[in-house]
């Protein structure tokens, strides 16, 4: 129950203990005065709950304060063997060696159309490099290459799902385009963009052309060339996208940085071109021809936390790892542990928050967030993250009209069954309140379940 009682806020609570649609769900909220870092409202705030994707304020906050706002990632372009600069020759391998940089072609990156490997093929041009007699190899080594064991079926071979990697490209992922004719025919598939030069995808499709929504989903190995796609499209459609996990994201950026060699009259034999994923002889003799560096990490987590893009925030936890989810966990913890928050109210499997074996309370959330909040050298470049209520991201439809409309600032989270928001609101009274409120296991939709918390929020604005 709330330690101070208000009129308003009592009133939801009762609304919910009320409604049929919540009679079996765990709800749990925790407010906290930021001045005072006292805990004014509360629900069930010890309670475990799936935090869905609230989840990546944990691991991103985290990140900002190992790594720092300004990390940036390297992708160092070697060769091995011996390069001459009178002939123009590199008798060995080039490596295109990766540290999990996930902005490498990634759509909130890339503003032109040019390719990155275009630029990369230009500057071993101008180093004089005519012909590579070796490999062109993608390495992407430095993580370890795994999806966590507790993501489902139907996610893993999804773009939400997209497993990190040592060297992403492309965001990990590809697009199956469909055509769909009347309702009840089989769709059609037409492509897939892009495409690999030397494999090619197979796509075993069963989508039907009905309803008004994209419900379609790609299952399979997400490491393996075929994939299954079942489910939905809208009917009389063409180039309809369906995003999907890229077996090899490795592989294409080797394959991209081949066509761009070509692109600036560089010589090489397309048939050497392959991935690595295997820890490399650490006693192999390379020399740098090119280091690209990624964007800041505090660029990163502001498109990680107002797209709840779970690739970005997957390679994040791994970066704080140095390359091993296991570790970045482990660091996550060890670092709200020391911040002085009891980390045995914070179960993590992922990063970000996809699997359901995730749990937290919101005594945990808001207390995390009002750490933040008193950290100036976190707070501003971490609230700026998060989507701001009536205006952007997933909260761009919430408080529309009300008070918290561009005064709230929240992570959301969904997944099946689960919702939640975290963040900071500035209430009527002048009072800056961290929050987070939960919901699991409801009986009804989600668009549904979102209007019932909303009612919350939009009273924390009034307190």
């Amino acid at each position: 129950m709330p330690l101070f009682f208000n009129a308003q806020i009592s009133s939801v609570i009762e609304g919910w203990k009320a409604d049929k649609d919540l009679k079996s769900a765990t709800l749990s909220f925790c407010v906290i005065d930021t001045k005072t870092s006292e805990v004014i409202y509360e629900l069930n705030s010890h309670q475990y709950v799936i935090p869905a994707s609230t989840q990546k304020i944990i691991t991103t906050a985290a990140a900002l304060g190992t790594l720092g706002a300004g990390y940036r990632y390297s992708t160092k372009i070697y060769h091995t063997g011996t390069f001459s600069k009178e002939t123009g020759v590199i008798n060995g391998d080039v490596i295109i060696y990766g540290t999990g940089d996930p902005t490498l072609q990634s759509e909130n990156f890339t503003k032109d159309t040019n390719q990155v490997t275009d630029k990369w093929a230009l500057v071993l041009k101008e180093k004089g490099v005519k012909e590579i007699k070796g490999k062109i190899i993608g390495d992407a080594s430095f993580f370890d290459r795994s999806i966590p064991g507790n993501w489902i079926w139907a996610d893993i071979n999804n773009y939400f799902g997209v497993a990190p990697c040592g060297l992403s490209y492309n965001d990990n992922k590809f697009k199956i385009i469909y055509s769909s004719k009347e309702t009840g025919s089989k769709a059609t598939v037409e492509k897939t963009i892009p495409a690999y030069c030397n494999s090619t995808i197979c796509i075993n499709s069963n989508v039907i052309a009905k309803g008004t929504e994209d419900d379609a989903f790609v299952f399979g190995d997400p490491f393996s060339y075929t994939k299954e796609v079942a489910g939905k499209i809208p009917p009389n459609k063409s180039n309809f996208e369906v995003e999907a996990a890229l077996p090899d994201p490795a592989l294409l950026c080797a394959e991209k940085f081949s066509n761009s060699l070509s692109k600036v009259g560089i010589k090489y034999n397309p048939k050497t071109i392959e991935s690595n994923y295997k820890r490399p002889d650490s006693t192999t003799t390379k020399q740098l021809l090119h280091a690209h560096w990624s964007p800041s990490l505090d660029r990163i987590i502001y498109f990680t936390n107002l797209k709840s893009n779970n690739h970005y925030c997957e390679t994040i936890l791994r970066s704080v790892g140095r390359g091993s989810m296991y570790l970045g966990i482990d660091a996550v913890k060890a670092y709200w542990q020391k911040k002085g928050l009891d980390v045995n109210e914070l179960f993590m499997v992922d990063g970000s928050g996809l699997s359901r074996a995730n749990t937290v309370t919101t005594n945990f959330q808001a207390s995390l967030l009002n750490k933040i909040y008193n950290d100036s050298s976190l707070y501003k470049i971490f609230n700026n993250s998060l989507p701001v209520a009536g205006k952007s991201g997933s909260m761009s439809n919430i408080g529309k009209g009300k008070l918290i409309e561009n005064n709230m600032r929240a992570k959301t989270g969904y997944i099946n069954r689960a919702r939640g928001y975290c963040g900071y609101v500035k209430s009527k009274s002048g009072k800056d309140l961290a929050f987070s409120v939960l919901f699991n296991n409801y009986n009804c939709s989600a668009k549904e379940a979102k209007v019932k918390i909303e009612k919350f929020l939009v009273e924390l604005g009034e307190l």
